[in-house]
């Protein structure tokens, strides 16, 4: 039964996914990544599947450390926490480093954690808060980005993983580059998930809010 209530929670997702037609762009060391033009932007979101031998604990307390975000999230120059209001609930700020000439960009976002009590999926809102804090001489400030996750838990401490992601990233960016964060980004990003997760750190880690 459990196992069919999950099935339908991520039909009902994947249901409303498939509106926005993703196009599977690789698929490489157990990863699909795909990506779909969205209306009025010139970017394209990007969409990745894997599955991780990881607890939705160990998941979410990585998510949760941003003091560690450098370690594995592409680019990522820094990241700090801004507040906390709850156990699953945070904003941060994090700044992107980009190759010359290009400008380093920043954002604030917001991380809420929620799970279904019935099917145990877990999903995770992160978009990025505008005016949170001051814009800083010199970085481009992200207001508009949208990232989510839903994560569902699998049979020998396994999980499926869907993580969706589309950014404005404001001014002016060689196609180049753009492409490299749209394709190479995805990719070494949930590598260095998955090393991280396999860190001694997050090995039996523990959250109340979330039945693994």
């Amino acid at each position: 039964m459990h196992k069919i209530l999950i099935t339908v929670f991520l039909l009902a997702v994947n249901t409303a996914s498939a509106q926005i037609r993703w196009h599977l762009n690789s698929e490489k060391d157990g990863m699909k990544i795909y990506t779909s033009t969205v209306p009025d932007s010139k970017i394209k979101a990007v969409k990745v599947e894997c599955v991780f031998h990881a607890t939705l604990s160990q998941l979410a307390t990585v998510l949760l450390d941003v003091n560690t975000a450098a370690e594995w999230l592409y680019h990522t120059k820094s990241a700090s926490l801004v507040k906390q209001v709850s156990p699953s609930e945070i904003y941060y700020y994090s700044e992107i480093s980009l190759p010359w000439p290009a400008q380093n960009r920043d954002f604030v976002a917001h991380l809420t954690i929620t799970q279904n009590p019935v099917t145990k999926v877990m999903t995770i809102d992160g978009p990025s808060v505008p005016g949170y804090v001051p814009v800083k001489s010199g970085i481009v400030r992200v207001n508009n980005s949208k990232g989510y996750w839903v994560i569902a838990p699998l049979a020998n401490n396994q999980i499926r993983v869907e993580y969706s992601l589309h950014v404005d990233p404001g001014g002016a960016l060689p196609a180049w580059l753009v492409n490299m964060f749209a394709t190479e980004g995805p990719f070494k990003m949930f590598k260095n998930l998955r090393s991280q997760l396999e860190s001694p750190a997050y090995k039996n880690a523990q959250l109340p809010f979330i039945v693994n």
